[in-house]
């Protein structure tokens, strides 16, 4: 039975964690710019961890936001707009990371109609998160020009993750993904 339930609910997390995590663009700043292609993380003799997980993640979150940045050429006059929806898009993903690490935790004991409240719990949680990005995403897409909005617009219409754009696949006139 825990099998099954597990064959059945793995798919739809590693959707899930897709879908949660398209992430946006975002000026770099020192604290918030994505490691150099050169940087490397010393060497750890332990086995890497859900910790471990959760800064990759975190890593991709920001070389996503850093991409659709470039992408969308965002201004100096959207910073504020920009800003804030980047600082959505790495809360939800933190948000998520929380969520799926608490339910790994407790899966492995949790009854069948546990382990489907959890998921039903996960899917509230990336829908909550899915509506504070869309709102984020209107006011920054309030202040773009005719030419970005039509970007956003290609963008989003491609076949990605709930409607998110894939990395690089931006087509003309035609929501992160990192690996969970």
């Amino acid at each position: 039975m825990k099998n099954s339930i597990r064959s059945l609910t793995l798919p739809a997390l590693v959707s899930l964690a897709l879908a949660t995590s398209p992430v946006w663009a975002q000026q770099g700043t020192p604290e918030t710019a994505p490691p150099t292609a050169g940087a490397q993380k010393p060497p750890t003799a332990t086995p890497p961890t859900t910790q471990d997980h959760g800064q990759k993640h975190a890593d991709a979150v920001e070389r996503r936001i850093a991409d659709l940045h470039a992408q969308l050429k965002i201004t100096d006059k959207q910073a504020k707009q920009w800003d804030a929806f980047a600082q959505t898009m790495r809360d939800n993903a933190r948000k998520a990371d929380e969520a799926f690490r608490e339910r790994a935790q407790k899966l492995p004991t949790m009854s069948a109609p546990d382990a489907m409240k959890s998921y039903a719990d996960l899917t509230e949680t990336h829908a909550d998160n899915m509506k504070k990005l869309s709102s984020a995403f209107s006011d920054l897409y309030d202040v773009m020009s005719p030419e970005q909005k039509q970007l956003a617009d290609a963008m989003y219409r491609s076949p990605g993750k709930g409607g998110a754009p894939r990395k690089g696949k931006a087509r003309p006139a035609s929501s992160s993904s990192s690996a969970h």
